[in-house]
Parts: C-alpha cells; structure tokens; sequence
C-alpha cells in the first residue's frame, strides 16, 4: 500500500536550510582555494608535506574543515530532507544549528589548532543526531501505518 507525503509550508524551511548549507559549502571552498595560494599548495596535492613546507599544518587544517565537512554533508541532507518530511520546523531548526555549528567548526579548525573545531562546532554532532531520531521517527511512522 502507498503512502502518500503532503509537503506542508513548513517544509519550505527545510529546503532554505539546505540552500544556506549550500552556500556555507561554497564559501568553506574559497576559504581553501585562498589557503592554497597563501601557503603555496598547489593543485592537485591535497594535503601538504610538513618535510616540504613550513605552513603545512596551517593548511592542512583548513582543508580538512572542509573536508570534513564534504563528508559529512551526504547524512546530513538525506537526514535533513527525510527528517524533515514529518518534523519540518524541528529539522529545520536543527539544519540551522548544524549549519551554524559546522561554520564555527570549520573557522576553529582554520585557526591551525584541531581543537578548536570543537569549541562551538561540535554543536554540529547534537544537530545531526537530532536529526538522526527525526528520520526515524519517520521511518517507523511509515512501518506502523503499513501494518494498520
């Protein structure tokens, strides 16, 4: 039996949730693309050698801020998205903390110290799993009104 899915007004905030994160993506890019020419790390290398270059960790950090955040970013839409389709205003409201939280995550990771990624991004963990129990909250309403 199918179930059909009426997107409410309120889903609206779910997708500009993810339209922000899409900009936050863009601009976590430039922010490598400006390290690679400040600390000479040129394409295609992805990381740099400490043994070759003395600003390597600088750089290595913000890639990996970034990087870090390209990963993560497949879970989080899907959870967003799905989430979303049955708690819109609390997967939304979570969408902005993690994507706020993943700004100061990145922009704590740039600094050059690892730990500070953490200091206020690693509200970004509390976002995800909230998103996490929000999709499962869907997930097991589709399986109950199956059995019904």
């Amino acid at each position: 039996m199918a179930v059909s899915i009426e997107l409410t007004k309120e889903y609206g905030y779910v997708v500009l949730v993810l339209v922000a994160y899409a900009f936050l993506n863009f601009w976590m890019s430039f922010q490598v693309g400006k390290a690679r020419r400040k600390y000479k790390v040129f394409y295609p290398t992805m990381y740099a050698i400490e043994s070759e270059n003395k600003d390597a960790k600088l750089f290595n950090c913000v890639q990996r801020g970034h990087q870090n955040s390209l990963e993560m970013m497949p879970m989080f839409f899907v959870m967003l998205l799905l989430g979303g389709l049955q708690h819109p205003t609390i997967a939304a409201g979570l969408g902005a903390l993690y994507t706020v939280a993943r700004f100061f995550y990145f922009k704590g990771y740039a600094t050059g110290v690892p730990d500070n990624r953490l200091k206020i991004g690693g509200l970004n963990f509390l976002a995800v799993f909230g998103l996490i129990f929000c999709t499962a909250s869907f997930g097991i309403n589709l399986v109950i009104r199956e059995t019904l």
